[in-house]
């Protein structure tokens, strides 16, 4: 599968961006998210959506992202409200069909990934 993520950018404090995904194939039995990568730090899972429509975020994003896939256009939607400093990075979204591999936790290890999008967030 080929991911392309779009929507990156740089935005104040308090702000909001929307990132997309526009996958290859088809999207509807594959676990997805969004990773994030800050210089020097390890990929960090910000958002997973199951094949059954579940998600699961971490504590640091909870009540701010939401992700949501359209099955239809074979997209992926991160939607980033109440934006902080730390939340710059490069964000990443990820696919994999193997069960036992979805879990935010471990978006960032998952099979497929695109090349990323900038988000920057001044304070």
């Amino acid at each position: 599968e080929q991911l392309e993520e779009s929507g990156g950018g740089s935005v104040e404090a308090g702000g909001s961006l929307r990132l997309s995904c526009a996958v290859s194939g088809y999207i509807s039995s594959y676990c997805m998210g969004w990773f994030r990568q800050a210089p020097g730090n390890w990929r960090e899972g910000v958002a997973l959506v199951r094949s059954d429509g579940s998600t699961s975020y971490p504590d640091s994003v909870k009540g701010r992202f939401t992700i949501s896939k359209d099955n239809a256009k074979n997209t992926l939607d991160l939607q980033m409200n109440s934006l902080k400093p730390e939340d710059t990075a490069a964000y990443y979204c990820a696919a994999d069909l193997r069960p036992w591999y979805c879990y935010v936790g471990n978006v960032g290890n998952l099979k497929y990934r695109g090349q990323g999008t900038q988000v920057t967030v001044s304070s």
